[in-house]
């Protein structure tokens, strides 16, 4: 057993979520300072080989596992976060105008079940703020924007949104997720309608391509879509050519939890991430790669708890894979566990 799961783990367990998020931060800012701090985590964590390099829409990833977007919403600790043995991160979702997001509490944990359920609803300090920082990165390590639109801005004037923070976060990250499948800002969900979606989507890639070079774009989904919907955004995905899919978001589903139904309503609402969600996930990342005939490239995320885990996805479609939940219950150890699994075994 990691050392983080022995010692380290049990003490956040009882902290308030979103408090000992916030103090974990502030430990990895400290630490990204350092060079030897870096260096030292790196050594630790980080597995080189060329077999793990993976190269997709124009970019060398070291290794195929990524941090979700989610944890470093507001590029605080990204070069840190590298040096764990990331082979990318991804920093949002970046709005253009800073919001607090929802009331507190918004972040629950269900141990039990390696889950967690979120409402934070894309609180982070604003595109301006974000750009301050990515501006100081110290590292080479490969960045993805995740970008959405500002809870007071009607649906109508959403691509605007979008565009003013692809605009912004255009010269420091590596490509782009739109996210349009968060539960948390209402009515959020129904730009993943077949026309909203082909708008935004072709919007933002007529601005990408009068750039001198085009940055990649892919589109974040729910899991909660149905069949239909699939098949329009693989239709959609394919009109736009748009570079690719991450699937999936966070579920508003409660299936999996072993919880009573007291402490679930307890709870709320909000997107439910971990071990719950793993099934789902893989089943709309073998959808969407069956149905495209492998041409769509995934990064999936959704229930990655184990290396196992790790490589059902990746045998499922996935090109790339991301950790969020599964990175807090385990650490920095699974990262690297995944990354020795995929050396082992041909991918």
């Amino acid at each position: 057993m990691s050392l983080y799961k022995l010692a380290i783990r049990p003490i956040l367990l009882q902290f308030d979520p979103e408090s000992i998020h916030k103090f974990t931060f502030r430990c990895f800012k400290l630490f990204q300072k350092s060079a030897l701090m870096r260096s030292l985590v790196s050594a630790q964590f980080n597995v080189k080989h060329p077999k793990l390099e993976r190269e997709l829409f124009g970019l060398k990833f070291p290794n195929p596992v990524g941090l979700a977007a989610g944890l470093d919403k507001n590029a605080e600790a990204f070069d840190f976060l590298g040096s764990m043995g990331f082979g990318f991160i991804e920093i949002g979702t970046v709005t253009p105008k800073a919001q607090d997001g929802n009331p507190l509490p918004r972040l629950f944990r269900f141990v039990n079940d390696k889950a967690l359920v979120n409402r934070m609803g894309f609180n982070n300090q604003g595109v301006e703020e974000v750009v301050k920082r990515l501006r100081q990165k110290k590292t080479e390590v490969l960045i993805g924007g995740n970008i959405g639109k500002n809870k007071i801005t009607p649906n109508e004037e959403a691509t605007s949104d979008y565009i003013k923070c692809f605009e912004a976060l255009y010269p420091l990250v590596d490509y782009f997720v739109v996210n349009v499948s968060s539960p948390n800002t209402p009515n959020l969900r129904e730009l993943q309608d077949k026309e909203p979606l082909k708008n935004l989507l072709n919007e933002l890639m007529q601005v990408n391509r009068s750039k001198e070079k085009a940055k990649p774009i892919l589109l974040k989904i729910a899991p909660d879509v149905n069949q239909s919907q699939l098949d329009d955004i693989i239709e959609i995905v394919t009109e736009t050519s748009i570079d690719g899919i991450v699937a999936t978001n966070t579920t508003i589903s409660r299936e999996g939890l072993s919880y009573s139904k007291d402490q679930i309503k307890q709870v709320g609402a909000g997107g439910l991430s971990g071990q719950p969600l793993r099934d789902r996930s893989t089943e709309v990342i073998r959808y969407i790669h069956d149905e495209s005939n492998g041409s769509i490239p995934i990064i999936g995320v959704g229930g990655i708890m184990s290396k196992e885990d790790a490589l059902e996805k990746l045998e499922a479609g996935a090109s790339l894979i991301q950790l969020y939940t599964g990175f807090i219950y385990e650490g920095p150890a699974l990262v690297k566990a995944i990354n020795k699994a995929l050396l082992n075994k041909e991918i």
